[in-house]
């Protein structure tokens, strides 16, 4: 009977400890750099890009994301895209934060033709999705996210994994 008291207060101080971990993972006011890389997919064309990122927690659950990406040229076609996204924070495991985003940017194409001409294009845009953080240190942290761009002719599906520095 005795052992059996002890097993449950342990298993709830466990418990106890191990949320207060996760929520205190990210609070409000905490910060954090970064840098992406991202495979773009979308109207049977791909490509690669890389850019930095800015997180800020507003609230304990509530982030927000400042990012740029520029992609690589690829078939005489570079883009670029500036986002600004929130994110809605849940702890799920000790080292793990999974999230919903949604956001606005502006994302930009120019096709360089050479002889024939430049064109370039840039347009407002939607971005739905969701990631996941895994904390490596206190300080130091993994991230992948899947975002879709409902951009005005040309929506994209971004893959991207980075690394984030809390500070």
């Amino acid at each position: 009977m005795k052992c059996r008291f002890i097993k449950k207060v342990a298993i709830i101080a466990i418990a106890a400890v191990t949320m207060s971990v996760a929520v205190q993972a990210q609070q409000k006011g905490d910060m954090a750099v970064g840098g992406n890389l991202v495979i773009g997919v979308g109207d049977s064309y791909t490509n690669v890009g890389l850019g930095p990122k800015f997180l800020f927690n507003v609230t304990d659950p509530i982030r927000l994301e400042g990012s740029f990406t520029y992609f690589l040229k690829k078939d005489y076609l570079s883009m670029w895209d500036l986002s600004v996204n929130g994110h809605y924070l849940f702890p799920v495991a000790d080292q793990i934060t999974v999230y919903p985003l949604a956001g606005l940017g502006v994302f930009g194409s120019k096709w360089d033709l050479g002889t024939y001409g430049n064109y370039s294009n840039s347009d407002v845009c939607v971005n739905l999705g969701g990631g996941v953080d895994i904390k490596l240190t206190d300080q130091l942290f993994l991230n992948g996210e899947l975002k879709y761009k409902i951009v005005n002719n040309w929506n994209r599906l971004l893959l991207s994994a980075g690394v984030a520095y809390k500070f």
